[in-house]
């Protein structure tokens, strides 16, 4: 991985994060955290089947069982972990022991694909700057889970994903990329979104690879590869 810079008042750029030998991380590495089918997840499978694509999945975490995306990660012989929320007497217990289940793996960096709990400060203080996520529409615009249907509601002719740095925040972060999605006279809100995530697998395996082979850089709320 690159080196992230740490910014004033910035809650990501806190913690200084520099190089793979002071994070500990094996380079090359991701976990990938699930919560159902696992798309993006089979997306980036598909793409480390190329050894020029230079990521490896070192395990795939879910914060819940019987899900497609564990099926997915096994039939490719990924290592699994499941961290219920159930299991923990409070929310940030469960933070701890995700970041530490996650942690065990060294990667270089966390990807959250589909997963759909928020992480705390124990996780984002052991990955700052090493953990980012996608968001169904173009970020700061219809944060939360109903993108698609907000953009759909409020009447934009485009719309789009975004590949964002993780922070405290709901769909906040320092944005890496961004791809657009024309919105059709005839959508609905099905519609809309599977184009919207047909786009957002495609930004997530390119850019998921550009970061771990180029290495990047988090300055305030600049995202650079290297």
């Amino acid at each position: 991985m690159g080196r992230w810079t740490a910014g004033a008042g910035f809650p990501i750029s806190s913690v200084l994060v520099t190089d793979k030998a002071e994070t500990g991380s094996t380079p090359g590495s991701i976990v990938v955290l699930v919560s159902g089918g696992g798309t993006n997840l089979q997306a980036l499978i598909d793409a480390t089947a190329d050894p020029a694509y230079g990521v490896r999945i070192e395990a795939v975490g879910a914060d819940r069982d019987d899900i497609e995306a564990l099926a997915r990660a096994r039939r490719a012989g990924i290592p699994t972990f499941v961290c219920r929320l159930s299991d923990f007497a409070t929310r940030a217990d469960w933070d701890a022991a995700l970041a530490g289940q996650v942690a065990a793996y060294r990667p270089g960096l966390v990807v959250l694909a589909g997963f759909m709990k928020l992480t705390g400060e124990a996780f984002l203080r052991q990955f700052a700057g090493r953990a980012v996520n996608t968001h169904p529409a173009l970020s700061p615009s219809f944060p939360g889970v109903h993108g698609p249907r907000d953009a759909l509601e409020y009447g934009v002719k485009v719309t789009g994903c975004t590949l964002f740095v993780v922070d405290a925040g709901v769909d906040t972060g320092p944005i890496v990329a961004q791809r657009s999605v024309r919105v059709h006279d005839d959508d609905t809100v099905e519609t809309l979104h599977e184009r919207i995530k047909t786009a957002e697998r495609q930004m997530l395996v390119d850019y998921v690879g550009r970061m771990v082979r180029d290495g990047f850089s988090v300055s305030e709320r600049k995202v650079t590869i290297s």
